[in-house]
């Protein structure tokens, strides 16, 4: 087992990670029926896209000795309707510094072959755009 999802109470759910003990919340949106005090359920997935984006370009940064500590995902998820779904996940990346061409190349297709990006149904556009400083 993974992690365990408890029902509290109006539509708040306790996720628990089993190795690790660590837990988040996730609350219904305001746009349905929430109170939208913590992520909805659809902003994991969307934020689960960029951690697992920053995961892997992080593994390659290790193992090429490239320093990209402080880079930053900034995410937006778009909702559609008759079914409610994710239709879109935008992310920004920005990196703390400028890199050579290989490097660059390197860390983005890292970010596009993560776990999380095969994993998402292919009618969700994906729009990934990756941001360095001016050299």
């Amino acid at each position: 087992m993974t992690s365990t999802a408890i029902y509290k109470e109006n539509l708040r759910v306790e996720n628990t990670h089993l190795q690790s003990n660590s837990t988040y919340f996730t609350d219904a949106p305001v746009d349905n029926n929430g109170k939208g005090e913590a992520f909805s359920p659809t902003d994991t997935v969307a934020t689960a896209l960029a951690n697992c984006m920053l995961t892997i370009m992080g593994i390659k940064a290790e193992q090429h000795k490239i320093n990209m500590n402080g880079t930053k995902a900034e995410i937006t998820k778009t909702m559609a309707s008759n079914p409610r779904r994710i239709s879109k996940i935008e992310i920004e990346v920005h990196f703390p510094s400028s890199y050579a061409e290989k490097e660059k190349s390197l860390l983005e297709k890292a970010a596009v072959t993560c776990p999380v990006f095969y994993s998402l149904h292919p009618d969700i556009s994906k729009i990934i755009n990756f941001h360095y400083p001016n050299a």
